[in-house]
């Protein structure tokens, strides 16, 4: 058995794997790059009950972006697979929970999960074109659980102003060192409750487009 089937059948890792790329994470957060916040209502800054959404190939500096009383108010949607489990426990390292499910895997465990987290005031996180795209393609659930909960949406996005991307369908984004980050975000989003299948298919287009207006990829 060759070493990379052998670490492929590990679902877990020991939580002290995660220390110290935490803390290399928030060290070149803070000392790497130019961050800037355009947060006009102040959503990050303060503990709002709402759905956050934002695109996959922006995740890298997600759990450093939030202070530390919104981070430990925050849920985050990830798969329910073993590269998810290894997501969830390195974010466990910054205060951020975690909810397993997917559109392509335990979707309706994870929607129950978080309508129990917005009842209990927290912030839930979605990644709307993960886990497999197309990118920039937001899917219907997490708008389908805004019209559901009445919980608003928030928008955000992380942008650089120079990035390399992988060749992954997302298109990656590790921003450059010495690179402008910029923390952009928008909402709240209200979405109205009982909608009909085209008033779904028209909420989800507007937020679609609303958190592509946000988000400006480098040159």
């Amino acid at each position: 058995m060759g070493f990379k089937h052998a670490f492929r059948q590990i679902k877990k890792l020991p939580d002290w794997i995660y220390i110290l790329p935490a803390f290399l994470l928030k060290l070149l957060f803070r000392c790497a790059y130019r961050v800037t916040y355009d947060d006009p209502d102040d959503l990050l800054s303060t503990t709002k009950t709402a759905i956050g959404l934002a695109w996959h190939n922006r995740l890298m500096f997600f759990p450093v972006a939030f202070n530390k009383t919104m981070a430990h108010n925050t849920v985050a949607v990830i798969s329910s697979s073993r590269d998810g489990q290894y997501i969830a426990d390195f974010i466990a390292r910054f205060g951020i929970g975690a909810l397993r499910g997917s559109s392509s895997r335990g979707g309706a465990v994870a929607q129950l999960g978080a309508i129990k987290a917005l009842k209990e005031g927290k912030f839930v996180i979605f990644t709307p074109d993960g886990p497999r795209g197309p990118r920039y393609r937001l899917k219907k659930g997490p708008i389908q659980l805004a019209s559901l909960s009445g919980a608003p949406i928030g928008l955000i996005s992380i942008n650089a102003s120079r990035a390399w991307r992988l060749s992954s369908w997302d298109r990656f984004q590790l921003p450059c060192p010495g690179a402008k980050l910029t923390v952009v975000v928008r909402g709240l989003y209200w979405v109205p409750p009982d909608l009909t299948a085209e008033q779904l298919a028209e909420h989800t287009l507007r937020i679609e487009q609303e958190l592509r207006k946000i988000t400006h990829d480098p040159a």
